[in-house]
């Protein structure tokens, strides 16, 4: 476990990140952190877009099964987005810390999947 200069234990949470390896170049840390970040905009971008297709959609009256399948899947794809982006933002900020290569993410793979899906949707609807 590293120690801060002034002498003081380590504080900074959660522990089976910081608890491990040296510390890393500050710039590796923040960039991390700047990605993390960034899956969490997307995230809320698409839980705001989910609960938007289902307001506008329950404006005209009932909502189709196509509109609802559209939102569940953009709201699908901010939750993954969110867990997907702390998860790794733990496993980058360990493989830093322990000096081993950055490993691999299928969330990238996962929201591809999730926004086909919501086109293929879009099209049915704008096609009937």
């Amino acid at each position: 476990m590293t120690e801060p200069p002034s002498g003081e234990p380590d504080r900074r949470w959660p522990r089976h990140v910081y608890g491990v390896g040296t510390e890393p170049d500050p710039r590796f840390t923040l960039a991390n952190e700047r990605t993390f970040l960034a899956w969490i905009r997307t995230a809320l971008g698409f839980l705001a877009g989910g609960v938007g297709v289902m307001a506008i959609a329950g404006i005209g009256g009932p909502v189709h099964l196509e509109v609802r399948v559209a939102a569940i899947a953009l709201i699908a794809c901010g939750l993954a987005c969110g867990v997907g982006g702390l998860t790794r933002w733990i496993r980058n900020e360990r493989a830093l810390r322990l000096k081993l290569p950055l490993p691999s993410s299928p969330l990238l793979t996962l929201i591809a999947v999730g926004i086909a899906v919501v086109a293929v949707v879009a099209v049915v609807v704008v096609l009937q």
